[in-house]
């Protein structure tokens, strides 16, 4: 590695990390601005859902290419492009006058966001390789990752409570300045570490078709129900365009997405169990935001701090248990316990009542969450690219990245519709409490039955991520790091991974 990208890495963290957040955060921010934005632009109750859904839709469906494109044109150019066109498409979004403009602007941000999140992993992937600092470096990352969901929530209230809905999106254009100047002066990719090989067009259609399609697939589930023909019609779309993308790549002499970064089996246990575990935090955000506002009578900002202790546990979990451990233990040692322990605070979560106590009950269950995906997170950003060229590092970063969007669409669709069957079968069942309960606490009552029903399949879901993680990672302390330049394209992860020293399995 350069002597300049060495001595740099750390200044280098601080701007890659400022970006994630960035990324991260605008994930949750403008949910809580939402009602203000649908207000002001007129925006209708059927169109709202294109405020979430075009950001995600967008960014879920071409973060492979964009991990393929920054392994190609070079990750701190990627980044630095990301960077520029997040900004310009927060300003439009910020400025917009009518729905259109708005909607515009999420898939815009997506789009940028999709070049932006692979390029930020990748760049540590490569410029971190020493094992002791590639914990520490993946240990804030992995807080940032995990937390800034939460964080969004905070700085969404306190923006749109003091400024303007608007301010949800300018907030990100000092952000991204910020990250550029830092980028443009501190962070050097090391030398030997681009895919030169040509770019996998029809690859890239078919990924980015079958992801959009199952992404809005479960965001029409959501809204039009699973049997719907629309929903159906996008689910066996979707299972034609992947398979098609999976038999293209097995053929192809320079693929998208080689094979050989998803059929290791602890990448493969990382994606797989990470994506579970978001569907399980997606649905807590949702279900805990809409009782602490609607139930409870929070406020937006007071509902954004109420979020502050699953935060600072999330931050505890990955700086100070998983990057403290991960050189000392096994990784699925780290992954395992953390989803567990995360899966208890859930458990906790499937007692609530209409009148639960935040201290007795919410802070409790939210400490525990966040040390648990703290530090099952910070492992797992790891072992991401346990193995792999530096050539591949964008794609196999993408992979962490589009896990945990398509986890957190099918979070939200499926947690949710649960949650309303429950609601809509305990109000058949309870029907002669009405009067007792009155109208407001009859429907309270109702939805804190759905939520509590959901949260029991989340915490289920929970315990799978645990399952699978002890099941599929095998990796030794550390768990390996981005093995050097200069193989062939078709070499296997395992060859891959004899090209550096991986500490002792």
């Amino acid at each position: 590695m350069p002597d300049t990208a060495h001595a740099q890495r750390w200044k280098a963290l601080a701007f890659i990390a400022i970006a994630q957040l960035m990324v991260v955060l605008d994930g949750t921010i403008v949910n809580i601005a939402l009602p203000s934005a649908q207000t002001d632009l007129g925006i209708s109750d059927a169109n709202k859902q294109w405020v979430i859904t075009a950001y995600a839709l967008v960014f879920g469906g071409l973060l492979l290419f964009g991990g393929r494109i920054a392994d190609m044109w070079g990750r701190r150019r990627t980044f630095v492009t990301g960077l520029i066109g997040f900004a310009v498409a927060s300003a439009l979004g910020g400025a917009a006058a009518n729905e259109a403009v708005l909607f515009g602007a999420r898939a815009l941000q997506g789009a940028f966001g999709a070049l932006l999140a692979p390029a930020a992993l990748s760049l540590l992937a490569v410029m971190f390789t020493e094992a002791k600092e590639r914990a520490k470096a993946f240990g804030i990352f992995g807080a940032i990752a995990g937390g800034g969901g939460a964080v969004g929530l905070i700085l969404g209230g306190v923006l749109t409570e003091y400024l303007d809905w608007r301010w949800t999106f300018f907030v990100n254009i000092p952000f991204a300045a910020v990250a550029v100047f830092g980028a443009m002066r501190v962070i050097h990719e090391p030398a030997g570490s681009r895919n030169s090989s040509s770019l996998d067009v029809p690859g890239a259609l078919l990924a980015t078709l079958g992801l959009v399609s199952l992404v809005y697939g479960f965001t029409r589930a959501e809204s039009d129900g699973w049997g719907a023909g629309v929903t159906i019609g996008l689910f066996v779309a979707a299972v034609v365009l992947l398979a098609a993308f999976l038999v293209l790549e097995s053929r192809v002499k320079a693929p998208l997405l080689p094979l050989r970064v998803v059929t290791d089996r602890n990448r493969g246990g990382v994606y797989l169990s990470l994506g579970l575990a978001i569907i399980a935090m997606f649905g807590l955000f949702l279900f805990l935001g809409y009782y602490l506002q609607v139930v409870q009578g929070y406020t937006a900002l007071k509902t954004g701090f109420a979020f502050l202790p699953m935060i600072a546990g999330m931050i505890t979990g990955s700086t100070q248990i998983g990057a403290r451990l991960m050189n000392r233990v096994r990784p699925r040692l780290l992954m395992t316990p953390g989803f567990l322990l995360a899966a208890v605070g859930m458990l906790i979560l499937t007692q609530l009542e209409v009148g639960s106590s935040y201290a007795g009950l919410i802070l409790p269950a939210e400490i525990l969450l966040g040390l648990g995906m703290g530090t099952a997170f910070m492992p797992a950003m790891s072992l991401a690219t346990h193995g792999v060229e530096p050539r591949d590092a964008g794609v196999a970063s993408a992979m962490v990245n589009t896990s945990q969007q398509v986890g957190g669409a099918i979070g939200t669709a499926l947690l949710n519709t649960i949650a309303a069957s429950a609601t809509t079968s305990w109000i058949a069942s309870h029907a002669t409490e009405a009067r007792t309960l009155g109208k407001q606490g009859f429907i309270n009552a109702a939805a804190v039955h759905g939520y509590s029903t959901a949260i029991w399949w989340a915490a289920g879901i929970l315990a799978l991520s645990a399952v699978i993680a002890f099941t599929f990672v095998n990796a030794g302390n550390g768990g390996g790091a981005v093995a050097a330049s200069g193989g062939k394209d078709g070499d296997s992860a395992e060859d891959a991974d004899l090209a550096v020293p991986v500490i002792a399995h």
